[in-house]
């Protein structure tokens, strides 16, 4: 982080008091932890999508009760997007 306070620092027109530097490594470090936040999430719901159309092409029969569990699966994977989203806010205030 020391290094972008340096990038910011020589960016002309922006202010290099403390505050300033503290405020724009805040909002880095805040896009940083949505970033990672965002990973766990977007990987769950590709596994939960791919598993549901495994399971539907196994037997089509079920496909009703398999999206159903796979909408709920998402919404409670996405919850933790928005949990990140969150606490990205959080941070950068």
């Amino acid at each position: 982080m020391e290094a972008m306070s340096y990038i910011i620092a020589a960016v002309p027109g922006v202010p290099s008091n403390d505050a300033a530097l503290k405020t724009a490594n805040a909002a880095i470090g805040a896009g940083f932890a949505y970033g990672l936040a965002a990973i766990g999430p977007g990987i769950g719901i590709g596994y939960v999508v791919g598993k549901a159309i495994e399971a539907m092409a196994r037997q089509p029969e079920a496909a009703g009760m398999v999206r159903t569990t796979m909408f709920l699966g998402i919404a409670f994977t996405e919850a933790l997007a928005l949990i990140g989203f969150v606490v990205f806010i959080l941070l950068g205030l």
